[in-house]
């Protein structure tokens, strides 16, 4: 079962259409699988004659949990825009864009969408290519650069019946919603319960679901289930994950073994990881040094412009070990780059009202150095 979890944890889904072995697999296995997943996670597991999938809903929603490919409001608008377009067609329906680019300018929330603008054609063919990915839709003839470079170029596509399961079901009308914040406070995250079948479930998700699980967010209460049951939960994670758990003062992690497949882990093996390696040793340098101190949770706050020269540092000590992309690099789009990238795997969060950067406790955890041959600067050994 371990394996086929692995992918369920992995995956949005896996559809019967298109890896018809690996579905049948699954459905094998989801009886165990969905014991797991509920009880533990309170995640559910759907089946059916299309697809098999398991519904994961973070516990706390945070920033790099959308959609990468998108860079805009609008994308996410289109796409929903386009999966009700879809929900009551059949499977094997098909359609144009020029039937979906009139369907999305009669029912934007916002102002009409002028489709003479390339911006708004070119948004809308990427979230096209986002649901071919993901297997929502085919494209059964044309290309979408045309209609990128011209609002009359013409692409059928084909649904395939996925579109109505991309999102969660919702038991209760949320039409009212008008903040992010009505969905924390709704049964989606279930956060109003800080005991029992509620709290377990959001502690196996928060540290299943994002790279740390911190004392400082989500709900203080989470921390004292791993006070009382940290070893029954690392058992767990153990047996059917091939995961370690390690839990410190203000922070716990589920590290995955060597073995194990369970998401995407880091280091991995691109230059992005080893330069943040490198900036976590010295981040680790100034706290052991007393230039930076770590807050009674654990985590270092600095000024925003501090961790930026910091950043700035790492790039002038070992720059020449770099790829020829971030060797050349400027300086601004690299400082960027690296924020945007630690922000993601959780190591900083930036609060840009207070121009500030809290530095979580898992860059300490890690760190990174050059072999004692390398020639920008620093002769420690690997």
């Amino acid at each position: 079962m371990r394996e086929e979890l692995e992918i369920l944890m992995n995956r949005r889904w896996v559809l019967k259409a298109e890896e018809k072995e690996l579905y049948y697999r699954l459905r094998d296995a989801a009886g165990e699988i969905r014991k797991f997943a509920t009880e533990k996670m309170g995640c559910q597991i759907i089946a059916n004659s299309l697809l098999i999938k398991m519904e994961k809903i973070p516990a706390v929603p945070e920033e790099w949990m959308g959609i990468r490919e998108f860079t805009s409001r609008e994308e996410y608008a289109f796409l929903c825009v386009l999966l009700m377009f879809l929900e009551d067609k059949d499977t094997e329906y098909q359609f144009t864009i020029s039937m979906l680019t009139d369907y999305i300018s009669a029912n934007m929330p916002a102002e009409k969408v002028d489709w003479t603008i390339y911006t708004h054609r070119r948004r809308l063919v990427k979230v096209m290519r986002y649901a071919k990915t993901q297997g929502i839709i085919q494209v059964t003839d044309g290309n979408d650069e045309n209609f990128m470079e011209d609002q009359n170029g013409q692409v059928l596509y084909e649904n395939t019946g996925a579109s109505r399961y991309f999102m969660k079901n919702f038991s209760t009308d949320i039409m009212s919603y008008s903040e992010p914040e009505d969905f924390l406070e709704s049964e989606w995250f279930g956060v109003d319960e800080d005991r029992g079948i509620a709290r377990r479930h959001r502690v196996y998700k928060r540290l299943l679901f994002s790279p740390g699980m911190y004392r400082s967010e989500g709900t203080a209460e989470d921390f004292e289930y791993l006070k009382y049951y940290g070893r029954r939960l690392a058992e767990d994670l153990n047996e059917h994950l091939d995961c370690d758990l390690h839990i410190h003062r203000g922070s716990a992690y589920a590290l995955p073994q060597e073995g194990s497949r369970l998401g995407i882990q880091f280091p991995g093996n691109n230059a992005v990881s080893d330069m943040i390696l490198l900036v976590c040793r010295e981040v680790r340098r100034k706290v052991e040094e007393g230039i930076w101190k770590a807050e009674t949770d654990e985590m270092i706050l600095v000024d925003q412009m501090e961790f930026e020269r910091l950043l700035k540092e790492v790039k002038r000590t070992y720059g020449n070990g770099f790829t020829k992309q971030f060797r050349e690099m400027q300086e601004g789009e690299y400082v960027e780059t690296m924020m945007e990238e630690m922000r993601i795997w959780s190591f900083i969060r930036v609060m840009e009202k207070d121009h500030m950067v809290g530095i979580y406790p898992a860059a300490g955890k890690i760190q990174g150095r050059y072999p004692a041959d390398y020639a920008g600067g620093d002769r420690d050994e690997q």
